[in-house]
């Protein structure tokens, strides 16, 4: 190991660490869903809106970053990343307890916190982890990513496991243990050294038609492949216990449990075998691709589950796989390049599970589901959650043209 590596090896556990540790801010909130709905009587329409809040705030941050990047200061953001995730945990806890006449404002703020945090998280960690020393650049991005995933089957592992325990009642409990996690994170990059960091979207000499051409296909591939991924993420249990009449508890457990697994399996082993990610992308949207069609039109139960499942195996690389693309095929891109691929990914983690709700409504309600439905022995909602699931396909679909093109004009950047 040189030295440079030994050096930045603190600075590389703060990035897992801090990823890890984010994972508390997406896979809490939906677990205390149906307690704030009881405990505080917060309508599904008002808690829908702060998923919407999460993902609209690290749209922001992304955007913010991608045009502005040069008037932050880099090193001083990631130090109060982390403490931003434990002020938004903890006002998500403590204004709903002491002012339950204020609960939703509460969340809103502490939503609205923990969303910079996250944005912020996107943004600045990648960059550095690629701007580390390392022997292997592909197989740090990969894990970095396997380490979220893995992250998300804990909170979710304990989470529900603490709520069994001591109650709903006592989530607030819950949620000011994952705030102390950040923490953690906070004191690691304090007393770690930093990378530098190229602030702009490429160097000067690199920066042109040809680059701006590329990270315009990356950021269009990772919004694809971030909606292909989060679709079944935000989906996958209640396809299961609706359209596939699947008992929820196996649902829960069949699905987003041994979804996040697969999807942290799957980088792990990318981690420590993988190569050639164009052709790990391509392959990973037509396997997608095809999941969702199985997924939508087979009417064995058991096959459907099976290609919901492994989904997670398909989509696990999409994300992270299109951040190497991007470092494999630009020499150099910098924080900037970063901002804008988050940017594509949260836009596409937010249009397409909101796409797929507004088929099933529009399906569910429409005169012509009824006989339809009863054609193939089903409800009109159930019929609405396959269509649905077709027109998600068509995520994957594009991204394969996208990636296709990418593999055939442009080559490997020299280092």
């Amino acid at each position: 190991m040189s030295k440079d590596i030994k050096n930045y090896a603190r600075t590389k556990r703060a990035c897992y660490f801090t990823n890890i540790a984010n994972a508390s801010a997406f896979s809490l909130p939906p677990l205390l869903f149906v307690t704030f709905r009881e405990m505080y009587g917060i309508s599904y329409t008002l808690l829908g809106t702060l998923v919407l809040i999460n993902f609209c705030t690290q749209l922001t941050i992304d955007l913010i970053f991608s045009f502005f990047t040069k008037y932050f200061n880099i090193r001083l953001s990631v130090k109060a990343m982390p403490l931003l995730t434990s002020a938004g945990l903890l006002t998500y806890a403590l204004v709903p307890t002491f002012f339950p006449q204020y609960a939703y404002v509460g969340l809103v703020l502490g939503t609205v916190l923990f969303s910079v945090a996250a944005g912020l998280c996107e943004v600045l960690v990648s960059p550095i982890v690629a701007a580390l020393p390392s022997e292997n650049p592909e197989r740090d991005m990969s894990k970095l990513h396997s380490l979220y995933a893995y992250g998300v089957v804990t909170v979710v592992c304990v989470s529900t496991a603490f709520l069994k325990l001591f109650g709903n009642h006592n989530w607030m409990y819950l949620t000011l243990f994952w705030a102390a996690l950040p923490i953690v994170a906070f004191i690691l990059f304090s007393i770690s050294p930093l990378p530098e960091l190229n602030l702009s979207s490429s160097s000067a000499k690199e920066k042109g038609k040809k680059h701006t051409g590329i990270l315009i296909l990356c950021v269009l591939c990772i919004f694809f492949g971030s909606a292909a991924e989060n679709t079944m993420t935000n989906w996958i249990s209640s396809y299961m216990e609706n359209a596939l009449q699947i008992p929820k508890i196996w649902g829960d457990i069949l699905g987003m449990a041994v979804f996040g697994i697969l999807l942290g399996l799957t980088r792990t082993a990318y981690a420590k075998y993988g190569k050639n990610i164009s052709l790990v992308l391509t392959v990973s949207m037509i396997g997608a691709f095809i999941c969702y069609i199985c997924a939508g039109l087979v009417p064995n139960a058991v096959v459907a589950m099976l290609a919901c499942i492994l989904t997670g195996i398909f989509t696990s690389m999409l994300w992270p796989g299109t951040l190497i693309l991007m470092e494999e095929k630009i020499m150099n891109p910098g924080v900037a390049a970063y901002a804008l691929m988050a940017a594509g990914g949260d836009f596409g983690a937010s249009v397409a599970p909101q796409l797929v709700g507004v088929v099933v409504d529009t399906v569910s309600v429409s005169k012509w589901a009824p006989d339809l439905a009863a054609e193939f022995a089903i409800s009109p909602e159930q019929l609405g959650m396959k269509i649905a699931m077709l027109v998600a396909s068509i995520f994957p679909f594009i991204g394969i043209f996208i990636l296709v093109y990418i593999r055939k004009n442009f080559r490997k950047a020299k280092s």
